[in-house]
């Protein structure tokens, strides 16, 4: 029982405790545009996360409200892309433009698509003209573990955290050497390979370990768009292939490195817009250097880069581009004192523009400090952080957050949180020709939150309520400049219940949540929903193993929305099943047949725009048991 399990709150001894936070001193996490990873002693612990502090604890120890995927899940659950991993997840809602490798936006906690800040490997990820990362050209082969993050976290991670952080980290080795291999086909003339290698050696003091993974996906989809703007009733189709490589090596047990890339190229059709195809790639390349003078002190240095890439064609004639590149950079100290950390750190990071649209202006600085404090009393633990942000456009902004948990049983746990978040405007949002506004300020947050969380022999719990206010929406002002543009005139209050359970019950693995919000504008359309998220989603996991047999479903129910900031164009509720069994022909070989959408549902997360019907697809795999 894993994905959700990071709200489980069973506590462990005081000695253990102590154990913890010394693995946790012994890592050093990146800045906040290059947030770290875990190395392989936080890894071989126990339902470890770094997102939520930026320093290794173990999950029940967490006091934000996070949910951690895994790869075990990932394989049981055989989801044909990342936002069919993410859909119905407590605090999710996704839009989807068509099908695979078609545009898809995260909203986390009814916030903003670009108000959820995206890491791979630690390296923050997105566009800076549009904003927002690329989920869809992320392949869920790549992925080894996810780990999402509930609530504003700028005052860990700078700009975009206001409804969250979700951090992605590729394949890594848990062994000495890990080969893996899989081929799948099934509807839309669906064709998927990816095969890998990973390995670890020598010891604690002194040792290596790597990770290369490939694959390759391409179907001809269905067709997007149904409305009357450059429609063309064709299918729609998408190829991607990627590559993430990853390595470190521990020269003693005070020094040590990390290197790691990752890469997709993407080739996709569309329709409904002012391009036909386009030719995608997305790269994150970085490195990390450790340094454990002492015990209680960890030093870190780091560098990043991610290029997000976009050649833009109609009709086979090439008719933009739009690339943007960020470079970052930062170091962070850990230090000890007592039973308390204290984190510190600096962050530098760097957005540039190189499109076909000329930009008035093309690239940009930030630079931020932060500080972090973790305390534990007893039955109580305290994380109280400050930021301060520096940007060449619009100047200085502080953040903060406060945690609380309250452990008043072994098996329950009482937690309540403070924090202000920000948002820093687009480069289309401030520059596009004809339409920016140079004068637009960040978008600015208040978050609370309340919640309660248990675990028991049968299994575990969590409920959480919250209130987001966020103050200078930026939405399209019909009176600024002469044909309109956007500015700094919403306000939006978001309210909200999560529950996550997960157990055992006659032998079948159960998780499921639930959320229920109240995403309304509160000021222009005062009263209305927020576009495009549902009041109402639901998901339920439900798996279990017959000897060498596997069989699984899960259903996800979302309510309706509204597509439009007036209301008027609604967006009907829908219920999807997915359906899978699996067949283990030895300890290594796995067969495996998914169905998703099994009663073929017509429904849309963005008006006119199709979602796939019920769709099929078997796969070999090969993969030796760890």
């Amino acid at each position: 029982m894993r994905g959700d399990r990071s709200h489980s709150v069973q506590r462990s001894p005081v000695p253990f405790r102590r154990a913890v936070l010394a693995a946790s001193l012994s890592l050093v996490l990146s800045p906040a545009a290059v947030a770290q990873q875990p190395d392989e002693e936080a890894m071989s612990l126990d339902k470890v996360v770094v997102t939520a502090t930026r320093t290794a604890q173990t999950q029940d120890e967490t006091l934000a409200s996070v949910t951690v995927i895994d790869r075990e899940e990932i394989d049981r659950l055989q989801p044909p892309t990342l936002p069919d991993l993410l859909r119905g997840r407590a605090g999710i809602s996704l839009t989807n433009n068509g099908g695979p490798g078609k545009a898809s936006s995260l909203y986390l906690r009814g916030t903003e698509s670009d108000h959820v800040l995206v890491l791979i490997d630690g390296v923050k990820v997105g566009s800076a003209t549009s904003g927002g990362a690329a989920l869809q050209d992320i392949p869920v082969e790549q992925i080894e573990r996810i780990e999402i993050v509930r609530g504003p976290f700028s005052s860990l991670y700078g700009s975009e955290a206001i409804g969250g952080v979700v951090q992605i980290f590729t394949r890594r080795p848990q062994g000495p050497f890990e080969p893996n291999a899989r081929v799948a086909v099934g509807s839309n003339e669906t064709l998927r390979a990816n095969a890998g290698l990973a390995g670890r050696g020598g010891n604690d003091e002194r040792g290596g370990w790597y990770a290369l993974q490939l694959a390759h996906e391409q179907t001809e989809g269905i067709n997007a768009y149904r409305g009357t703007r450059n429609f063309d009733p064709d299918l729609d189709g998408y190829r991607n292939d990627s590559i993430s490589a990853r390595g470190g090596y521990r020269f003693n047990p005070r020094w040590d490195t990390e290197l790691n890339v990752f890469r997709t190229e993407g080739e996709n059709e569309y329709d409904g817009g002012p391009a036909s195809e386009a030719e995608t790639v997305q790269q994150v390349v970085g490195g990390k250097l450790r340094y454990r003078p002492t015990d209680a002190v960890a030093l870190s240095l780091n560098l990043g880069r991610s290029s997000d890439l976009s050649d833009n064609f109609f009709n086979g004639v090439f008719s933009s581009s739009f690339n943007t590149r960020r470079e970052l950079g930062g170091v962070q100290a850990d230090l000890g004192l007592g039973d308390g950390l204290l984190t510190v750190g600096f962050d530098w990071q760097r957005d540039e523009v190189d499109s076909t649209t000329a930009y008035n202006v093309d690239s940009r600085i930030n630079r931020g400090l932060f500080a972090q404090w973790q305390q534990t009393f007893g039955a109580h633990s305290l994380q109280a952080s400050v930021r301060r942000d520096d940007d060449s456009q619009f100047g200085g902004e502080t953040t903060g957050a406060l945690l609380w948990g309250w452990d008043f049983t072994d098996a329950l746990r009482l937690t309540a949180s403070y924090g202000t978040g920000f948002k820093a405007p687009t480069f289309n949002e401030l520059y596009f020709p004809g339409y920016g506004n140079p004068a637009l300020g960040p978008e600015n947050s208040e978050s609370v939150e309340l919640g309660l969380r248990g675990e028991h022999g049968w299994g575990y719990w969590t409920l959480n309520g919250y209130q987001t206010v966020v103050d200078d929406l930026i939405v399209y002002d019909a009176n600024f400049g002469p044909f309109g543009g956007p500015n700094n005139i919403d306000k939006a209050r978001i309210r909200g219940v999560e529950a996550v359970v997960g157990a055992n019950v006659w032998g079948w693995d159960m998780s499921g949540s639930v959320t229920l919000i109240e995403p309304e504008n509160d000021a222009g359309n005062a009263g209305n929903v927020l576009p495009r998220r549902a009041k109402q989603s639901a998901r339920i996991d439900l798996d279990r193993s017959f000897g060498a047999f596997s069989a699984g479903a899960s259903v996800t129910g979302v309510g309706e929305r509204y597509d439009n900031v007036a209301n008027t164009v609604r967006l009907g509720g829908y219920g999807l099943t997915d359906l899978r069994v699996g067949y283990a022909l030895g300890e290594a070989w796995q067969l495996r047949l998914s169905v998703d959408n099994v009663f073929d549902k017509p429904y849309e997360t963005a008006a006119l725009y199709n979602q796939p019907g019920r769709t099929w697809l078997l796969s070999i795999g090969y993969r030796p048991v760890r």
